[in-house]
């Protein structure tokens, strides 16, 4: 799947460059996409260079908690729910406590934190799976669980709308904690449905209900205080319970007479490695993404899907049924973004702040594009980093769940935001 999207990103792109060059005599094209080719991989490389740092931090810190025993503890804790999410994981496997971590980083949007927890639980996983090429339903699972989870405290896109003058950028907690749990669930389902896995169970159900009722109460909270008080429990609870975790590693693994410092140092140059390990896969997929844009192909696209919801929009309105006050098609402006976020995060970053500035802070599209950055994740970056981080090259049904999971989570953030603000 992953090679067949690959290969296609490239003959959209040939057919897209040729047709402006030959009809068009757009010879600039051919400039910007070998622009573009050299630009992604230079970003590709430095993506994984900054991330060597963190990863040799977590990894060795996570060396040490598996020492100290942390990861049993955590695995005992949730081996009910998690054993049926993944059954072919042993409960005390340290695959289990990698991935309670990682999902945990992510929920608080802690993404520095995240990916070296999230690439350490991928290579815990490749440790069970038989075929070393192939991702296993373990692996796939997890992926899919992290290309649409949950996020409690999307600190990064309230900052950037404070930074744009959003008046209350508050307002937007429930909106994206209701489509990044649309986006969840939805990847869950799909991939329980792939591996015929039950999620009726009381097991199961219970969990997901105690989880969200405690999200529930939380947000609640959040949103009785005013936005700098509000802004400061954020940063306290996230920087408090990762300084926490960080001292319960170390201090559980002194009581029990473990070598914290030689553990660390084992655990880092493992995060070395690995870090230096995914150059090649983000390379590879962020130079086909620069090339599927360079090209003109993703604007084509969006332009063929402007025409078509605009050409429904005008005949509901010419029957009646559609009444334009109030923009009931902003959402138009706001798919470039959606249409982004699966290929490249900052790419859909950066739409969402010339959205944002071209149609005000106030505007509805705004409000779109806001809780879409915040709905789900990058789906191909991430497969790029986690599958490639373990050599995986054949992803089976990997990137469907994961689109699936985007698919939802976007259509959410728009039907919310219309219901909500529209």
């Amino acid at each position: 799947m992953l090679n067949k999207i690959w290969i296609s990103f490239f003959l959209i792109a040939a057919i897209s460059a040729f047709s402006q060059l030959i009809f068009m005599g757009n010879g600039e094209i051919l400039n910007q996409i070998m622009e573009s080719i050299f630009n992604m991989a230079k970003t590709a490389f430095e993506i994984s260079i900054g991330l060597t740092g963190v990863m040799v931090l977590w990894l060795g810190l996570m060396r040490v908690g598996e020492a100290g025993g942390v990861m049993k503890i955590i695995s005992r804790l949730l081996a009910p729910f998690l054993s049926r999410l993944f059954p072919d994981v042993p409960k005390d496997h340290p695959a289990i406590g990698a991935m309670v971590m990682n999902l945990s980083a992510n929920i608080l949007g802690l993404d520095n934190a995240a990916t070296p927890l999230g690439l350490k639980a991928m290579q815990e996983l490749q440790a069970l799976n038989p075929d070393r090429e192939t991702a296993s339903n373990a692996q796939i699972m997890f992926m899919v669980i992290n290309t649409s989870s949950v996020t409690l405290i999307p600190v990064t896109i309230f900052t950037y709308l404070y930074q744009l003058g959003y008046p209350n950028p508050t307002e937007l907690f429930i909106p994206i904690l209701l489509a990044t749990s649309c986006s969840s669930i939805a990847g869950l389902v799909a991939v329980s449905i792939y591996q015929r896995i039950n999620l009726l169970t009381p097991v199961i159900l219970s969990f997901l209900i105690s989880f969200f009722a405690v999200i529930a109460l939380l947000i609640t909270y959040l949103l009785s205080l005013e936005q700098s008080a509000m802004k400061s429990f954020s940063l306290l609870l996230s920087n408090g319970l990762i300084f926490g975790i960080i001292t319960f590693f170390i201090g559980l693994a002194a009581v029990r007479k473990v070598n914290v410092y030689e553990e660390f140092i084992d655990g880092a140059k493992d995060g070395f490695n690995i870090a230096i390990s995914i150059i090649p896969y983000l390379v590879a997929m962020l130079v086909a993404i620069g090339v599927f844009r360079a090209s003109g192909a993703l604007d084509m696209i969006l332009l063929a899907l402007e025409s078509i919801f605009r050409a429904i929009g005008n005949l509901l309105h010419s029957i009646g049924l559609l009444d334009y006050q109030g923009g009931p098609i902003a959402f138009i402006d706001a798919l470039p973004t959606g249409l982004m976020k699966p290929l490249s995060g900052s790419a859909a970053r950066g739409l969402m702040i010339e959205t944002i500035k071209t149609h005000g802070v106030d505007s509805l599209v705004a409000k779109i594009v806001a809780v879409m950055q915040g709905s789900t994740e990058t789906t191909f970056y991430i497969i790029a980093v986690y599958f490639g981080s373990v050599g995986i090259k054949k992803t089976r049904h990997a990137i469907p769940c994961g689109l699936i999971a985007d698919f939802c989570g976007i259509s959410a953030a728009i039907i919310i935001c219309y219901l909500f603000f529209g």
